[in-house]
């Protein structure tokens, strides 16, 4: 039986981190129970390591957004520990949640309508409280729909738990006046950001979601959390370059002198987006930097190696990934570079 050639892109993931993560966020919450968002595939890093990982760590409570996300996360929880926020947008898909054992998010009286009438019974109710994104009004909470849901968690969503922003104290207290309109077992207002804004903020249940993954959206987590993924391309190509060679489409970089390069096996397509190529960034080479040069390609990237003429076809570079200084750099969000990784990764 043939066996696929090696793979050009590796990612490991820090496993031991990850649980570490969830562990800190946990005690981070102190009164309160933390979940754990594992949408989009835990952020790009994959369920099938990640879910069973928190699990095992003690997680209970695990939050996705679709409902195309559930199979694949109950092959690692029961059902009946899953929360899918976006709701019932129909029948069917009350219906396919009702025989799943999956938790639903209400987000509206109309999803609430639909629950009801397929004979849906536990939910969560989400509130918007000013972000005006999924949420009911807070005007629709009397609705009669509302009032007869059989609620577990109560929650809302806030808008710049990255920041000090005076919109958290505002949807705070906006949450808790909302606490005597319904019945509820338990509330849930912070996500990775709103655990570090205190214990009034954490209610009964936190939903951390970037930081269990190697995020810090506020800096007072990163004495808390530790890298999980680390990405690696491998050299496909060297060269050398005459002094006046360009490099990449538009023919952005002339070299200014002669000089040796290598191509990696890493683009655009696999989360490496041209932003992050722009100014004095670099792959690494062990301790050495490798300066990008020329425009990110889909599949490939060119990299500097004057400094380490000996790099060659198949060494494996690594690529920075400390979510917290790669966003600063390049101007995307810590989520936008965990997310955008592509699937051809061989994770290990």
């Amino acid at each position: 039986m043939r066996k696929n050639p090696t793979a050009t892109l590796r990612l490991t993931l820090d496993l031991e981190a990850l649980r570490g993560n969830w562990l800190a966020l946990s005690k981070l919450s102190e009164a309160a129970v933390a979940g754990a968002a594992v949408k989009a595939n835990c952020y790009g890093l994959g369920v099938e390591r990640c879910v069973p990982t928190l699990r095992d760590a003690g997680c209970e409570i695990f939050f996705i957004a679709h409902w195309s996300e559930l199979e694949h996360v109950a092959k690692y929880v029961s059902p009946s520990h899953v929360s899918v926020l976006h709701g019932p947008l129909n029948e069917e898909e009350a219906q396919f949640c009702l025989s799943s054992g999956a938790v639903p998010v209400i987000n509206s009286v109309r999803q609430a309508i639909i629950w009801k009438e397929v004979g849906g019974g536990l939910c969560h109710l989400m509130v918007d409280t000013g972000m005006n994104r999924l949420g009911l009004s807070p005007n629709d909470i009397s609705n009669t729909a509302i009032q007869e849901l059989d609620v577990d968690i109560l929650m809302s969503h806030l808008a710049c738990s990255d920041e000090d922003n005076s919109m958290n104290s505002r949807q705070r207290m906006s949450f808790s006046d909302l606490l005597g309109s319904v019945k509820y077992r338990r509330a849930s207002l912070a996500n990775s950001g709103g655990i570090m804004l205190g214990q009034d903020y954490h209610f009964d249940v936190t939903r951390p979601g970037l930081a269990i993954f190697g995020g810090t959206p506020r800096r007072e987590l990163a004495n808390h959390i530790r890298q999980v993924a680390r990405p690696e391309a491998v050299v496909i190509q060297t060269r050398f370059l005459m002094q006046g060679d360009t490099v990449g489409y538009n023919a952005s970089f002339k070299a200014e002198t002669d000089m040796k390069v290598a191509t990696v096996s890493i683009g655009y397509a696999d989360g490496f987006l041209r932003s992050r190529g722009f100014g004095q960034k670099s792959l690494m080479f062990g301790a050495q930097h490798l300066p990008i040069i020329g425009k990110i390609s889909m599949d490939m990237l060119v990299v500097d190696i004057s400094s380490v003429p000996n790099v060659t076809e198949g060494d494996w570079l690594e690529v920075p990934f400390n979510l917290f200084e790669e966003a600063n750099a390049s101007g995307l969000s810590q989520y936008e570079l965990l997310t955008s990784l592509g699937n051809r990764f061989t994770i290990i």
